[in-house]
């Protein structure tokens, strides 16, 4: 059993008491919605660079994916080296290596400068072969890595519990506790004419105003650093692949100092706090189905380490770009007040970093040679296949989903922690029976673009196949594009 089955290790620091929500009419000289690690980063660089800038939080600072995860701040992430190098060249996987460098030095300059008692240790980082056919995918790594300059090495002198084939490490890399970092972050950027604002969901953006239930501010620039952009502009939804990770944190008796990934599939991301380790992995497009991930990852950690306790699970969703490069900058071509960041590719927290410092030289008219390079609107003819390929795939999910028989006519016979689907007329419902036998009925067309909604028992939510759009078992919006809830239905 866990303590928690729906909290990460690190939501445990977010004080009792919220900050207030946005209230009244304001004027800034920069909004940023998104109080994640992309959107406090460039709200406090703003800040030091003389702006007036208030944070626009839907839920709790640090409640998304910047505070599920592996907690890792590192310029060695897997085998994306190699794959950029792949997919646009060696100057594009240095630059994304240049940009990664300075994530790691800025996250470790902030800390010392704002005096954040995060937990911040060194480590290094290592891409691993777990098996013996992961070893090419290494070697490749290690190659790409060194030529876009990061000072690696090849070594097995691993602190990992099973033999490692073959691995690739880069030193002085950083963990740390996301959740206080941020805090950290928030607590710098309030006051001399800045705000953090939570429970203050961005209902309307129109021109220069933004407006949430209760209030309104007037920006020249705004960020959207939702980590997937919500506004319904810039087809960013057709862009993007979005996968779930899972995770679990083990208190085990010999925790590994390694921020460790391995190539293969399944990967297993290693990393620990204090006498945790943290284990994640198990990851799949959103809408598809998780066979068990919690379970797969219990079972591979109990078998390499003595295990004490499972104390958490959690995951989280991360966007991928069709290139495989984030994209940072203006919302749509030609915009000069609007801007956004999204596609780290589960490496947000390093990549959330470097965007903010390009966010904050682009709204400010700073140059910045990194800017073509990420910008959204570029286009990768050797990756257009893809484009192609994932787009047909939603073709079919929307098609196909149609046709599939409901599963029952009734949700009389339904278990206690199980869904099912009835037909509803000419439409679908899904329906779910808690843990206390109340039945919770929902239209199962996603609200975003109408692709049907499926089932993700792992989480216990209704996850969308097409754009990630995910809901909880009322119709609420759980992770955007979708910003509307899904319906709901009497249950039958």
């Amino acid at each position: 059993m866990t303590t928690t089955a729906d909290q990460s290790l690190w939501l445990s620091a977010l004080p009792a008491t919220p900050r207030p929500p946005l209230t009244g009419t304001h004027e800034f000289d920069v909004a940023v919605v998104g109080g994640g690690i992309t959107g406090l980063t460039t709200a406090l660089l703003l800040k030091r660079r003389g702006l007036r800038v208030v944070v626009l939080e839907a839920d709790r600072v640090a409640s998304g994916v910047s505070g599920n995860n592996t907690a890792k701040v590192t310029a060695l992430q897997s085998t994306v080296y190699s794959q950029i190098r792949r997919n646009h060249g060696l100057a594009a996987a240095t630059d994304y290596a240049t940009a990664s460098v300075s994530a790691v030095a800025q996250v470790a300059d902030l800390v010392r400068t704002e005096n954040i008692a995060c937990d911040l240790r060194r480590g290094p980082a290592v891409t691993y072969a777990y098996t013996e056919s992961e070893v090419s995918d290494v070697d490749h790594e290690l190659i790409a890595a060194r030529q876009v300059g990061l000072p690696v090495r090849a070594s097995t002198d691993v602190d990992l519990p099973f033999e490692v084939h073959a691995a690739v490490r880069l030193d002085d890399q950083i963990a740390l506790h996301p959740v206080k970092y941020l805090l950290g972050l928030a607590a710098a950027i309030e006051g001399g004419g800045c705000a953090v604002h939570e429970h203050s969901r961005v209902l309307d953006v129109t021109g220069n105003r933004l407006s949430t239930a209760d209030g309104q501010v007037e920006a020249a620039k705004i960020v959207i650093a939702t980590h997937f952009p919500t506004l319904d502009r810039g087809l960013y939804f057709a862009r993007m692949e979005l996968t779930r990770a899972y995770c679990i944190a083990a208190r085990v008796a010999a925790p590994p100092t390694a921020l460790a990934i391995s190539t293969g599939s399944p990967s297993w991301s290693i990393s620990a706090h204090g006498d945790q380790l943290i284990l994640a992995g198990q990851s799949h497009p959103t809408g598809k189905s998780a066979v068990e991930p919690f379970r797969r990852l219990e079972d591979f950690a109990r078998r390499h380490w003595q295990v004490e306790e499972i104390t958490h699970r959690w995951s989280a969703q991360d966007p991928t770009a069709y290139d495989h490069l984030p994209m940072i900058g203006t919302y749509t071509p030609g915009n000069t007040t609007l801007f956004t960041a999204t596609g780290y590719m589960k490496w947000g927290l390093t990549s959330g970093t470097f965007a903010a410092s390009l966010l904050a030289d682009l709204v400010t008219d700073k140059p910045n040679d990194l800017a073509d390079r990420f910008s959204p609107h570029r286009f990768s003819l050797r990756s257009l296949p893809d484009l192609v390929r994932k787009n047909a795939e939603v073709a079919v999910e929307f098609l196909g989903d149609r046709v599939v028989p409901a599963d029952a006519t009734s949700s009389e016979n339904l278990p206690r922690d199980h869904a099912h689907v009835i037909r509803d007329g000419l439409g679908k419902t899904g329906v779910y029976r808690d843990a206390d036998g109340q039945l919770h009925a929902v239209s199962m067309r996603c609200t975003h673009l109408g692709c049907l909604v499926r089932f993700n028992a792992a989480e216990r939510s209704w996850d969308c196949p097409c754009h990630g759009s995910r809901f909880d078992v009322d119709g609420e919006v759980l992770e955007g594009p979708a910003t509307k809830p899904l319906p709901r239905r009497e249950p039958r």
